[in-house]
């Protein structure tokens, strides 16, 4: 196995490696050690079935299911246990202008973290690219560790202790997009998350931000809406991203906890997309992981 880093401490390619087979021990953990190390990490021409993908998956922990397997009259196009952030119908022809799918999924665009409106959110994710566009159609991804050492003391100390209200409503809210089933909203209520985390395999302080936090507890909603779009500014400054630019048959995965990452615009309309996205939860709740709990007004 070789391991490229694209930075010293963010993002690396990994080589020599074929994910579609049972892995030996020691090759699990060093691409465990790997993840915790880099955060972004990129398998170049893995040809994965959805089988194997998850498989693969189960190395970092529990998968989740999918939150298109909560609306009854969605008809999916891949297993539960997968997310379709694809561009295609589940008869994989490209989606119409009007498609509810597409007006969801918009909201890629924004700095996200996956999972972060769930109870449990999500490790580590796994997307794997199918089929891409020719032009356009990356991902940003930002180091969430760096940009947290990056901020002036005042700020650290200011934000210490803070919990943030997440919600997918929200992040979908941002662009519009409020067709949601009542069973949708009944099966994902809004869930407090630590404003700042720290990663224990490493020990280092990380920012916990998404589009999907809309407000702080503690603080008038205009004041903790107003911090956390400063946060994300912050940690979307140049040398803090890594921007891939996708090729058929690669798997990145990338570690939800420390990174926060969004797609970037493409003829959706016009080019297939099919990217498919195996997510593993972590252990608990990351206020019940750091002991706290939100005092909620």
């Amino acid at each position: 196995m070789e391991i490229c880093p694209v930075t010293p401490g963010f993002a690396a390619e990994i080589g020599d490696v074929d994910l579609s087979r049972p892995l030996a021990a020691d090759d699990v953990e060093a691409i465990r050690q790997a993840f915790w190390r880099y955060s972004v990490l990129i398998f170049p021409e893995q040809k994965l079935s959805q089988d194997q993908h998850v498989d693969f998956a189960r190395n970092f922990g529990p998968l989740e299911t999918s939150i298109q397997a909560h609306r009854k009259d969605e008809v999916l196009r891949v297993r539960s246990e997968i997310a379709d952030v694809s561009n295609l119908d589940h008869t994989n022809e490209v989606w119409g202008e009007s498609s509810r799918l597409r007006m969801f999924q918009m909201a890629n665009r924004l700095w996200h973290t996956d999972s972060s409106f769930r109870r449990i959110p999500a490790r580590a994710s796994l997307l794997y690219a199918r089929a891409v566009a020719p032009v356009g159609g990356h991902t940003e991804f930002a180091d969430l560790r760096a940009a947290y050492d990056a901020l002036p003391e005042g700020t650290k100390r200011r934000i210490d202790g803070l919990i943030a209200e997440h919600s997918i409503f929200t992040s979908r809210a941002r662009l519009g997009f409020t067709n949601f089933s009542d069973e949708e909203r009944a099966a994902l209520p809004p869930v407090a998350q630590v404003l700042v985390r720290t990663i224990p395999e490493s020990g280092r302080r990380s920012l916990y931000i998404a589009s999907h936090a809309g407000r702080i507890f503690g603080m008038p909603d205009d004041e903790g809406r107003a911090l956390l779009d400063e946060l994300t500014a912050h940690a979307a400054q140049r040398q803090f991203v890594y921007t891939h630019r996708w090729r058929v048959r690669d798997l990145v995965i990338w570690d939800n906890r420390c990174t926060m990452h969004r797609g970037t615009a493409f003829d959706d309309l016009r080019w297939k997309r099919d990217m498919q996205r195996a997510t593993v939860s972590e252990p608990g709740n990351s206020c019940e992981l750091a002991g706290v709990t939100a005092a909620v007004a």
